[in-house]
């Protein structure tokens, strides 16, 4: 190890102080000093002066300064990424011992996307708690760009959905359970339910719901209906909660584009219909993301055996 980055780590481990994080964040979310000195009770010249040690002890400038305040340099923001993930863990740490004092078997975090709403996440979760009836389950729906950085900053501890494709990728890891395709639904009494071979012609004229505009699936479909001589939908509802989404396409005139297991249940229980037309993008992954084992607690790392086993029985239902 290098003599420099030696003498860094062992001043970190020997000097480096909570409060002096919790400094660092705040001053980050106020770019201002004074401000951040305040939600900590502390003066401003202290807070400065943790500051300065701070970069003494790192050997590197951490804030700018400008005419509206501070600004993180690359080595702040890297230390206040950091930071933030500490005190995550000191949370994720405190709540676990607060569980087993309270008789719960530890606590697990997961993040949900559409693709692993209606089957993955609800299966597992019974799986769980069979074995574990009580570890504390916290389940928290979103995208991609909402849920990854709470799974950076360790506030989530696994997102389970379509896996994404290249923005955070090196960040984290990933465990691919199969491959989905993307299938076009409508409620029963839509003017196409029951026909057959449909042409994207005989859908321009309808509204559409689509997942939000930051999702790859709905790049993928701007692409698509860009090649379709610039297609703009007279009506469209960005959405990506499923009990919203039923309840318009079973009510309105709405197409809707879903991952085919996520539609699967509905269409067979006769809720939805799924259309006759092959979507031709939007076929991809569905697994796990986090950040490594070794940040997995232990109810975090039976959700992830019990998301195995339920993806592995899906796969050969």
């Amino acid at each position: 190890m290098p003599v420099r980055h030696t003498k860094i780590v062992e001043r970190a481990l020997t000097r480096l102080k909570l409060r002096q994080l919790r400094l660092l964040i705040a001053v980050g979310q106020h770019g201002n000093i004074q401000n951040a000195a305040r939600d900590l009770g502390i003066s401003q010249p202290a807070a400065t002066k943790m500051i300065q040690d701070l970069e003494l002890d790192f050997e590197v400038k951490l804030f700018d300064r400008t005419n509206r305040g501070v600004v993180p340099t690359v080595f702040g923001e890297t230390l206040t990424r950091h930071g933030k993930l500490i005190f995550a863990q000191v949370s994720n740490a405190a709540q676990e011992l607060d569980d087993l004092n309270e008789g719960n078997s530890g606590r697990v975090v997961v993040g949900t996307l559409l693709a692993a709403s209606p089957s993955l996440i609800p299966l597992a979760t019974e799986r769980l708690l069979q074995d574990r009836p009580n570890v504390a389950i916290k389940i928290v729906e979103g995208t991609n760009e909402v849920l990854m950085p709470s799974l950076l900053s360790g506030e989530i501890d696994l997102i389970v959905g379509r896996l994404s494709s290249h923005r955070y990728r090196s960040k984290i890891q990933q465990e691919k359970f199969f491959d989905e395709r993307i299938v076009a639904v409508s409620g029963k009494e839509h003017p196409l339910a029951r026909a057959g071979n449909i042409t994207f012609e005989q859908l321009r004229s309808c509204d559409w719901i689509l997942p939000p505009a930051e999702t790859t699936l709905r790049r993928q479909i701007d692409q698509y209906f860009i090649r379709q001589d610039q297609y703009v939908p007279d009506v469209t509802i960005e959405s990506v909660s499923y009990l919203a989404n039923r309840s318009l396409l079973r009510s309105n005139n709405y197409v809707g584009l879903m991952p085919a297991h996520v539609a699967a249940v509905d269409v067979d229980e006769g809720l939805l219909a799924q259309l006759d037309w092959v979507v031709p993008f939007g076929a991809g992954p569905v697994g796990v993301s986090h950040r490594g084992a070794e940040f997995l607690s232990p109810a975090s790392k039976m959700f992830l055996e019990a998301l195995r086993a339920v993806a592995h029985e899906a796969e050969k239902a």
